[in-house]
């Protein structure tokens, strides 16, 4: 049966840490990053493009056409002082333009995340709206409209006006009892006062034959 495989000493503890011969450099990135960007933006405009040319130009110019003994980066070592400034400006602007799109980035993810959030809150605020509009909706169904008042307010006006042609016409009908009930009780009381005379003359007629 094979053995067990023993651990080396010293592997299940972590190391320490190291002590550094040199400080560590830690500028400050937003410094640094607006730098960047300056260079950046400066590197992209015209003036940085005719003053480039200029100055190559004017080097140029100077170590071909001036004597020997004023040259100091002769032709017939093809400008090597040129080319070494050049790639030294090529190797430093690549970096700092890539740092700079770097900050770039970030502005761009942080814009995106606070659309992103302004849309949320548009949209909620866009449902909000429709489901307030909705309910609006729902309880102007049941408000009374102008047309419907006004056909309420026909209906109660035909309705008065038959209860009071009802109610004219029953008093009428009262008036006119009343009317016939008075010319017959005047009838009855005519009636009685006629034979009020007649009978009494008889009546006294036979008193006196008594007597």
């Amino acid at each position: 049966m094979a053995e067990p495989r023993k651990l080396l000493p010293g592997l299940d503890i972590p190391l320490e840490s190291r002590t550094r011969l040199l400080p560590t450099f830690n500028p400050n990135r937003d410094t640094f990053g607006r730098f960047a960007e300056a260079f950046a933006r400066y590197m992209g405009t015209p003036q940085f493009l005719v003053y480039m040319t200029l100055f190559c130009v004017v080097w140029l110019a100077w170590n071909t056409l001036a004597p020997q003994e004023w040259q100091f980066d002769p032709k017939s070592l093809n400008f090597t002082l040129l080319t070494l400034l050049l790639s030294l400006q090529a190797s430093y602007a690549a970096p700092l333009i890539l740092l700079a799109q770097n900050r770039q980035d970030d502005r761009d993810r942080v814009q995106i995340e606070q659309d992103r959030s302004r849309s949320e809150r548009g949209h909620a605020d866009t449902d909000y709206l429709t489901r307030e509009v909705a309910s609006l909706r729902l309880a102007l169904r049941e408000v009374a409209t102008r047309d419907f008042v006004r056909a309420e307010l026909r209906s109660l006006l035909e309705e008065l006006s038959e209860q009071n042609a009802t109610l004219g016409n029953s008093g009428k009908r009262r008036k006119d009892k009343k009317e016939r009930a008075a010319r017959a009780q005047e009838s009855e009381e005519a009636q009685s006062e006629s034979l009020e005379p007649a009978v009494s003359g008889p009546a006294a007629a036979q008193g006196d034959s008594e007597q």
